[in-house]
């Protein structure tokens, strides 16, 4: 599946949908022999033997293991771009996004189908992204306020963002087999950045049990029982060299939550600033 090329809105190179790996798309971290996994015991193998979060975002960044997310990512990629009909779409796996050695990692639940799934970037050109980035900004890991396309130039300094799922579900609803697949990237990236996090953020209550899910599967000491979720609920985990880390739950920046009211500015800036203050 695929359409011709359109110019990327960053660099003007052309691009089909969904985009081949290692054609030069902004921050790809794949290649044409970066291995495919498309079976979940094959995603396990990849997973647990990417040596580093460079080879974790290449690796996630084409796998093909739930074939319900493959169909629709790249469905969507080709025949329902009414809202960006001149614009190339991504159509892949949206990798981890930020700092390599971050002090927060910041954990979603799936990409957009118009946001990530067209820009490649986690939380990238929807009104969620417009939310999270802004506040990254005004709490100072961020070096701009905005993120519209991967290529755009912006930075994360000291965060790091991850999704739960990395392909854009239909009706942003994956299903649980879809979500144990994918929690093996999930379980990888939390390792590899464990020697630097001193907080986690989990937007909407699918992250938070998901991130409860990961430590535990890690070996992490978790509460018992797991508290609820909420916005500002706080729970500490220990890492398996007994390490305090701190979990924040946050509401998810979706629309249906930031135009009610229910999560605001200073709700997001608040738990960003909490999670920042952790030492």
């Amino acid at each position: 599946m695929g359409t011709s090329s359109l110019p990327h809105p960053i660099t003007a190179a052309a691009f089909g949908s969904p985009v081949a790996p290692g054609t030069g798309w902004p921050g790809d971290p794949a290649d044409a022999d970066t291995p495919v996994g498309v079976r979940e015991r094959q995603v396990a193998t990849l997973a647990a033997a990417a040596a580093d979060l460079g080879e974790v975002d290449a690796r996630s960044s084409v796998c093909e293991a739930c074939p319900r997310l493959v169909s629709w990512r790249e469905e969507v990629a080709v025949t329902k771009r009414r809202a960006f009909a001149d614009q190339p779409y991504w159509g892949r796996p949206a990798p981890g996004f930020g700092d390599e050695q971050p002090r927060l990692l910041i954990v979603g639940l799936a990409p957009a189908a118009h946001g990530a799934n067209r820009t490649g970037r986690v939380f990238t050109g929807d009104r969620s992204g417009d939310w999270l980035f802004a506040a990254l900004h005004r709490t100072g890991f961020a070096n701009q306020a905005t993120s519209v396309h991967a290529g755009d130039g912006l930075v994360l300094t000291g965060a790091r963002i991850v999704a739960a799922v990395r392909c854009a579900p239909p009706d942003n609803k994956p299903t649980p087999e879809e979500r144990r697949t994918c929690a093996h990237w999930l379980r990888r990236e939390i390792t590899l950045v464990t020697p630097s996090t001193t907080a986690i953020l989990a937007l909407g209550g699918i992250a938070w049990q998901a991130t409860f899910a990961a430590l535990a599967e890690l070996g992490w000491a978790v509460p018992r029982p797991r508290p609820g979720f909420g916005h500002g609920a706080e729970a500490a985990v220990v890492t398996p060299e007994g390490r305090r880390v701190l979990l924040i739950g946050s509401y998810h920046v979706s629309q249906q939550n930031t135009f009610t009211g229910r999560l605001t500015e200073e709700m997001l800036d608040d738990v960003l600033l909490r999670a920042r203050a952790v030492r």
